[in-house]
């Protein structure tokens, strides 16, 4: 009977859950008219109060730095990091904040928070997959960002007339693989 009821108390603990930065990968997708740029960011940090097949917090810091582009074309990565766009040097850091999920009862779930970029901060909800694996345990996400509400307005077909086939769109794409132990 003792051996029973700790069963039950333990699978309600709450664990807090580190992220694998070495393992976790963000890509990055901005489309534009004429093509589109794909790259990766570092995760800087970050963790989440896992309970009862849910996430009820958490926060991820982005390294703004450590933007990279898939073709290394460094006029671009400088530009993305100017303040035309990311403005790293004043905002070296964007932060997620998780405040919950739905139940990932058959792998997946509904993650509610808010998105800091530039000071600016927003909230966002995204669907996101969950595997236990050997290694820990991984979620996968493609999220959707519209840059505008973070005053990222450079090429903005919404601010900007007569840009042509230089539009940047509005929305980048983050796909996310998260490890956490």
């Amino acid at each position: 009977m003792t051996v029973s009821v700790l069963f039950i108390v333990n699978v309600g603990a709450q664990s807090k859950l580190t992220a694998d930065t070495a393992k976790t990968k963000l890509l990055w997708l901005g489309e534009k008219v004429m093509g589109q740029h794909t790259g990766t960011i570092n995760l800087r940090s970050g963790w989440l109060n896992w309970q009862e097949n849910k996430i009820l917090s958490g926060e991820f810091n982005i390294d703004m730095a450590s933007l990279k582009e898939s073709e290394n074309n460094q006029q671009l990565i400088g530009h993305l990091k100017s303040d035309d766009f990311f403005g790293v040097m004043k905002f070296p850091v964007a932060k997620l904040i998780i405040t919950g999920s739905t139940p990932f009862d058959k792998g997946t779930g509904v993650v509610s928070g808010t998105l800091t970029i530039k000071d600016v901060t927003n909230p966002i909800e995204f669907k996101a997959a969950m595997q236990k694996k050997d290694d820990g345990i991984w979620f996968f996400a493609n999220i959707v960002v519209d840059r505008t509400k973070y005053n990222i307005r450079y090429g903005s077909g919404s601010f900007f007339d007569n840009l042509g086939d230089k539009t940047i769109y509005d929305e980048f794409k983050l796909k996310v693989n998260l490890l956490v132990k």
